[in-house]
């Protein structure tokens, strides 16, 4: 059966979120009508539908008197987001693996593949992320909040993913440090979901969350790359807070 065509509203809010987590569009930049419906070729009605949705994934911001933006990036901000993110993803995981069912299991299994066979660096960019494995990345750690049957619980956690996301495509995302093997967490991960080990693979979950934290404060600390600091939140004062405490 074939697919169906996807509406103007969300044609356009897809390129806007793939444009935002891709940092084509950059964390503070603004967000003009007028631009957008040029860009998108689609009319103002359809891009505040839109950014509405954006703006509840915590991606966009409305501000009084100036419209709308890129949500900025700050080390505070990062820091509430992976508490966050552990709290919810969690808990989302040990309901997944309460009522997954084979079929959860065998898509782990698929995703994980693919995510295992996919190259971690770009070619064209050999210090950022493959675009290919952004996506399967993307498309395991979905697979495992899918076994969730609380559709709340798993939009609120996709939310958090993808705000993370963003600091993730604006920071050092293959500074993993020597000690740090990202294939074997997800490995492991995957070895605790099979196994039914909820609190095995929370803690798996929530050990991986907290090394991507602080491989991206690792980062602003050492000034190699930064979340940019001309938009607003994502301030000076923050960057050195970063440098202080680590």
């Amino acid at each position: 059966m074939a697919r169906p065509t996807p509406t103007r509203g969300e044609q356009a809010y897809l390129a806007l979120r793939t444009d935002i987590l891709a940092g084509r569009l950059a964390p503070g930049d603004r967000l003009p009508f007028a631009t957008l419906c040029t860009r998108y070729e689609a009319s103002m009605g359809v891009l505040r539908e839109a950014l509405s949705r954006l703006a509840e994934q915590g991606l966009v911001r409305l501000e009084p008197q100036q419209g709308y933006h890129v949500m900025p990036l700050s080390i505070t901000d990062l820091v509430d987001l992976t508490a966050a993110r552990v709290e919810i993803e969690t808990l989302v995981l040990r309901e997944a693996v309460a009522h997954g069912d084979l079929a959860w299991e065998s898509e782990l299994l698929a995703r994980h593949h693919t995510l295992s066979r996919s190259f971690q660096s770009a070619p064209e960019a050999p210090g950022r992320l493959s675009p290919t494995w952004t996506a399967a990345h993307a498309a395991f750690h979905s697979a495992i909040l899918a076994g969730c049957p609380n559709g709340r619980l798993r939009a609120i956690a996709e939310g958090l993913r993808a705000s993370a996301e963003v600091y993730r495509q604006w920071s050092v995302p293959l500074a993993h440090g020597p000690s740090r093997d990202i294939g074997a967490e997800h490995r492991a991960l995957l070895d605790a979901l099979v196994d039914r080990d909820a609190d095995a693979a929370a803690g798996v979950l929530a050990a991986h969350i907290h090394a991507t934290t602080a491989v991206l404060l690792d980062a602003i600390a050492r000034g190699r790359e930064h979340p940019r600091n001309d938009h607003g939140s994502g301030s000076d004062s923050d960057a050195s807070r970063a440098g202080r405490s680590a």
